[in-house]
């Protein structure tokens, strides 16, 4: 799999910005108000989200020794089959299909649109709200899917000026929030109602599954290892650099958020940023914020097209996808009809309205596959085949792995309806992966198109 069409251009400073923008999206700025109403304390929340960022950048450093030595396209994918066994790199190629990729990013552009129409709400007045939100969740997706089919250069570009953007946007409300904004200390200090039987070691699973989720993109990086430079030096430095610079921003975001509103009115409030502007500086701020929120969303959007599509490609070389998905533009040399595919799916996604936030199933089986290529790190030390050693072996896989056993057991136990759906997810993907084996076995070139 040696991927040669695909070219090593991404320095570290658009490799850093890449695992930035994959994580800043829907999560950060819907989950806090349903963490508090099913966790009642504000400080437990926080603490909650440390312990978040801290599994983040266990999983970071994990990450950054299975890229260091693997640097291709397709991530655990990759760490997987080669570690491991074909069966389970297909596996995880095919939850990000569906629930890694294509899922997120729907629901991105739908919560881009979402704030856009509280921007602009005379885009909705008298019409349909529900059809205008879809075509600007549409067209956003279908923009950047332009945008990055002419290249990765030109897309890295495009993607470096929406994360810069995000961050300053991001940063500047929480310094302007604490010295300009209403607001009081006390919050911190008090609780929210919660539902009967929650507060306990389920509650605090799911919680942190959800965190998880919001954190998921501490990997971007690794997706894209064929188009890396000095990829055993730059891959796990962005991967450290990236969820490090996103772990400050989600602790003074939530500082904010608590800061600004009393934890009994923030429970169970999903649109948060709204809420802390209009509390904070009065109605007249909500439209500044809401476009603010909007462009972070298009900064998420435009990575995860960059991102997912890597797997697909991946597969599609070694034979365990279809073969058109492994084609590389002859021109602008990136997976091209990967992209539009991850980019049909997602639309399909939009039209048929399934953006009803399924944390706890995107957020299980997103937790599984990186869990198990932390394993892998055991046996790549066993084999000796390393670019790079991560500091803190063996207690950062040990800790990674040992804290997302328990998270997703903890998440079954809270929510096993859901939880069950990831699962069979997983295991639809058996007999998909029969069908393509058997269909490689039969091409003699299989695996070996580069």
């Amino acid at each position: 799999m040696d991927h040669s069409d695909l070219k090593r251009t991404l320095t570290l400073f658009p490799a850093t910005n890449l695992v930035v923008a994959d994580m800043i999206g829907v999560g950060i700025f819907t989950t806090s108000g349903l963490l508090l109403a099913e966790l009642g304390s504000p400080l437990l929340m926080l603490g909650l989200w440390v312990i978040g960022g801290v599994l983040a950048l266990c999983g970071a450093l994990c990450y950054g020794e299975l890229g260091a030595a693997m640097p291709r396209a397709g991530g655990e994918y990759v760490y997987l089959s080669r570690l491991f066994h074909p069966l389970f790199g297909f596996l995880t190629g095919w939850v990000s299909l569906f629930a890694g990729f294509s899922a997120p990013l729907a629901a991105s552009a739908l919560g881009l649109s979402e704030y856009t129409a509280r921007a602009f709400p005379e885009l909705v007045a008298g019409r349909d709200p529900q059809l205008v939100k879809q075509a600007i969740a549409i067209t956003a997706i279908a923009t950047l899917t332009l945008v990055h089919v002419r290249g990765i250069v030109f897309g890295a570009k495009v993607q470096n000026v929406l994360t810069v953007g995000k961050v300053a946007l991001i940063a500047g409300l929480i310094v302007v929030g604490f010295a300009l904004g209403q607001g009081d200390l006390g919050h911190f200090r008090e609780r929210a109602a919660t539902p009967p039987g929650a507060g306990g070691w389920k509650t605090a699973g799911l919680s942190l599954m959800w965190i998880m989720f919001a954190y998921s993109g501490w990997n971007a990086a690794a997706y894209i290892g064929s188009e890396i430079e000095r990829p055993e030096r730059t891959l796990p430095r962005s991967l450290l650099l990236g969820t490090g610079v996103v772990l400050l921003l989600y602790l003074g975001l939530n500082l904010l958020y608590i800061y600004a509103v009393p934890p009994s009115e923030m429970a169970g409030v999903i649109a948060m940023g709204g809420l802390v502007t209009e509390r904070m500086f009065g109605p007249a701020a909500e439209r500044g914020v809401a476009l603010l929120i909007a462009f972070a969303l298009l900064s998420a959007i435009s990575a995860l097209i960059v991102i997912g599509p890597r797997v697909y490609f991946a597969m599609a070389r070694d034979g365990y996808f279809f073969r058109a998905i492994g084609a590389v533009h002859p021109r602008f040399h990136v997976p091209a009809r990967s992209i539009l595919l991850q980019s049909g799916l997602a639309i399909v996604m939009v039209l048929s309205g399934t953006f009803d936030q399924i944390l706890t199933y995107m957020g299980f089986c997103l937790g599984i596959f990186p869990m198990a290529a932390a394993v892998g790190v055991f046996q790549l030390r066993r084999t000796g085949t390393h670019n790079y050693r991560m500091p803190g072996y063996p207690l950062v896989p040990l800790v990674f792995i040992g804290a997302g056993a328990m998270i997703l057991v903890l998440g079954y136990l809270e929510r096993p309806v859901e939880s069950s759906i990831a699962l069979l997810t997983v295991a639809s993907g058996v007999p998909v992966y029969i069908v393509f084996h058997h269909l490689r076995r039969r091409d003699p070139d299989a695996g070996r198109r580069s």
